[in-house]
C-alpha cells in the first residue's frame, strides 16, 4: 500500500504589524522619490517590493528554522527597513552635496546608494536561494527589480566605483559568513544587513583612503572613526578565533588579553593612523580635546554625566540584592534613565563643538566595544563583574552572546553626526529643516522613544493592532519631539525651520509610527529614518 504525503500547510499571509511597517517604509520611500525624482529614486522603489516580497520569504524560514545562521527569533526579519537604509541615505546625500556643488561627495552618495542596493539584493538572492519549494513569484518579482537596479547603475557608475561597489559587496559576505557564526542570535537578518553592510563600506574605505593618504587633504576626525570601527571588529574576530582553542576565564588569558590589546593597539592602531594624518595621534587626540576652554568644560561636564551613569548601575544592582528575588530585572522605564543622560551629553556637544562631540563619541563606541569584549570573553578583573552589573539590564533583544543595546543606542545618537557630509554644508545647504540632522538621534531616541515608552506603559490603554506598543505613548512622544524642536529653536541660533513645518511634523509623525509597529532595533532604526528625511 502506497502513503500519501500530506499536502503542505498554505502560507500564511505576513501578519498586521508587518505590513504596518512596510506601509510607514513605503510612506518614507515615496516621500524620497518625490522629492528627488530621478533614475536612482526609482531603484530605491523597485528595491523595495522586491524587498517587502523577500521579507515573507526570510520571516518564513526563520520561524520553520531553516534559516542558514541562528538569528534572533523575538523579531520578524526587518529586511524592508534595513534594505532600504543604505540607499536612501545615498539619495539625500547626493541630493545635498549636489545643490552645494561638491562633484565628489556628489558621487559618494551615489555609491552609498549603489553599494546599498547590493548588498540588499544579495540578501535578498540568499533567502530565495534557501527556500523549498522554490518561490517562483518571488524570485520573477526579485530578479525584475534586480535587473533594474543593475542596468540602470551599470550606465550610470564609473569603472572605479563599480569596482568599489563590489568589493563592499565582496567584504561583506565575508562578515556574513564570520560574524554571524561566531555571534549566533545576535541579529535580525535585517539588523545583519545593516550592521554588517556600514562595517564592510567603513572597511573599504578606510582601505582606499590608506592607498591613497598621499593625495588626501581630510580631517583627521574622520580618519579616527574608520581606524577605530575597522581595528575593533578585526580585534573581536581575532579573540573570538584565539579563545576557541583556550579558556578565556583564566589568568594567564586575560593576561594574554590585555597583552594582544597593548600590540593590536599600539603596533597596528596607531600606527595607521598615524599614517593616514601624519602626525603623533596621542598628541593629536589630546591636543584636540584641550584646544578651548570650551572643550575642557565640557569634558568635566561628560565625565560627570559618565559617573552619574555608573552610579545608576551600582544603585540598581544594590536594589536587586536587597530584593528577595535575585533575577530582578529593571523596568523599562529604568533603562530609559541611560536616554536621558545620553540626551544630556549630546545636546550641549551639538550646540557649541560638534567635532569635539564626533571624536568624544568615537572613543566612547571603542570603549563600550572594548569593555563587551571584556564581559563576553570573562577577561580577569572585570568580566564576572560586568556580567553581574549589567545582566539586570538586559531585554528581549539581548538574546544572543552579546549585549548591544546600550551601543545600539551610541550609534542611533552619533550617526546623525558621524554622517553628515560636512563639506556639503559649507553654503548653506542644510538650511531650513536640515538644519536639525545633527538632532535627528536625539529627537528619535533620546526624547521620542523615551517618551512613548514611559507614557506608553504607565498610562497606554489603546494599543496598536498586533503589537505591545499604545496610540496614547505614540502621540506624546510625537507632542514630545515636537516641543523639544521648539526649545532647540530658542537656544540653538544655528537652527532656522524657513516656514518648514510640516515637513518637520510629517517626519516626526511617520518615525514614531515606525517605532509604534517595528520589532528590530529602535535604537538604530529610528535616527537613520529620521535623518534621511530631514535631509531631505
Amino acid at each position: 500500500m502506497t502513503r500519501e504525503c500530506p499536502a503542505p500547510a498554505p502560507e500564511a499571509p505576513p501578519s498586521g504589524p508587518v505590513l504596518a511597517e512596510a506601509a510607514v517604509v513605503f510612506a518614507v520611500v515615496l516621500s524620497i522619490h518625490a522629492a528627488v525624482w530621478d533614475r536612482y529614486s526609482w531603484c530605491a522603489v523597485a528595491l523595495a517590493v522586491q524587498a517587502f516580497y523577500v521579507q515573507y520569504k526570510w520571516d518564513r524560514l526563520l520561524q520553520q528554522g531553516n534559516a542558514v545562521f541562528q538569528f534572533r527569533m523575538t523579531a520578524n526579519s526587518g529586511l524592508l527597513p534595513a534594505s532600504m537604509v543604505m540607499p536612501l541615505l545615498g539619495l539625500v546625500m547626493k541630493e545635498r552635496c549636489q545643490a552645494a556643488g561638491n562633484r565628489h561627495f556628489e558621487r559618494f552618495g551615489v555609491v552609498v546608494a549603489a553599494t546599498g542596493m547590493a548588498v540588499a539584493l544579495f540578501s535578498s538572492v540568499l533567502a530565495l536561494g534557501i527556500t523549498r519549494p522554490m518561490p517562483t513569484n518571488t524570485c520573477a518579482i526579485s530578479g525584475l527589480a534586480g535587473g533594474v537596479i543593475i542596468y540602470i547603475m551599470k550606465h550610470s557608475l564609473g569603472v572605479g566605483e563599480v569596482i568599489e561597489v563590489l568589493e563592499v559587496l565582496l567584504i561583506f559576505v565575508y562578515l556574513n559568513m564570520i560574524l554571524l557564526y561566531l555571534l549566533p542570535r545576535c541579529f535580525t537578518p535585517g539588523e545583519a544587513l545593516l550592521v554588517l553592510g556600514g562595517i564592510s563600506f567603513v572597511l573599504n574605505q578606510l582601505i582606499k583612503r590608506s592607498l591613497t593618504v598621499v593625495e588626501s587633504q581630510e580631517d583627521p576626525v574622520d580618519f579616527l572613526l574608520l581606524v577605530v570601527v575597522v581595528g575593533m571588529v578585526l580585534m573581536g574576530i581575532f579573540f573570538s578565533t584565539l579563545f576557541v582553542f583556550m579558556d578565556s576565564g583564566t589568568w594567564a588569558s586575560s593576561i594574554f588579553f590585555h597583552l594582544m590589546t597593548c600590540v593590536l593597539g599600539l603596533g597596528v592602531v596607531l600606527p595607521w593612523l598615524h599614517w593616514l594624518i601624519h602626525r603623533n595621534p596621542v598628541l593629536w587626540l589630546l591636543q584636540f580635546l584641550f584646544r578651548t576652554e570650551t572643550r575642557v568644560y565640557l569634558l568635566i561636564y561628560w565625565s560627570l554625566l559618565a559617573m552619574l551613569a555608573c552610579l545608576v548601575v551600582l544603585y540598581q544592582n544594590a536594589k536587586r540584592s536587597s530584593s528577595e528575588s535575585k533575577k530582578h530585572q529593571a523596568p523599562a522605564i529604568t533603562r530609559k534613565y541611560f536616554h536621558f543622560i545620553v540626551v544630556a551629553t549630546y545636546i550641549p556637544g551639538i550646540m557649541f563643538d560638534r567635532p569635539l562631540l564626533y571624536v568624544a563619541a568615537t572613543v566612547c563606541l571603542a570603549v563600550f566595544i572594548f569593555l563587551e569584549y571584556v564581559r563576553y570573553f570573562r577577561i580577569k578583573p572585570l568580566g564576572h563583574t560586568l556580567r553581574s552589573l549589567l545582566s539586570l539590564f538586559l531585554d528581549e533583544r539581548d538574546s544572543g552572546p552579546l549585549i548591544l543595546t546600550h551601543i545600539y543606542l551610541l550609534l542611533g545618537m552619533s550617526l546623525p553626526i558621524w554622517l553628515i557630509p560636512r563639506p556639503c554644508t559649507q553654503k548653506g545647504s542644510l538650511g531650513g529643516v536640515r538644519a536639525l540632522v545633527p538632532y535627528a538621534g536625539v529627537l528619535a531616541v533620546g526624547v521620542g522613544d523615551t517618551v512613548a515608552s514611559i507614557f506608553g506603559s504607565t498610562m497606554g490603554e489603546i494599543r496598536w493592532p498586533g503589537t505591545k506598543k499604545t496610540f496614547e505613548g505614540t502621540m506624546t512622544s510625537i507632542f514630545a519631539q515636537i516641543i523639544s524642536v521648539a526649545l532647540i529653536l530658542i537656544f540653538d541660533s544655528g537652527v532656522d525651520l524657513n516656514y518648514s513645518y510640516a515637513w518637520l511634523l510629517g517626519s516626526i509623525s511617520t518615525v514614531s509610527l515606525l517605532e509604534a509597529y517595528t520589532t528590530q532595533i529602535d535604537n538604530l532604526l529610528l535616527p537613520l529614518y529620521l535623518l534621511i528625511l530631514l535631509m531631505a
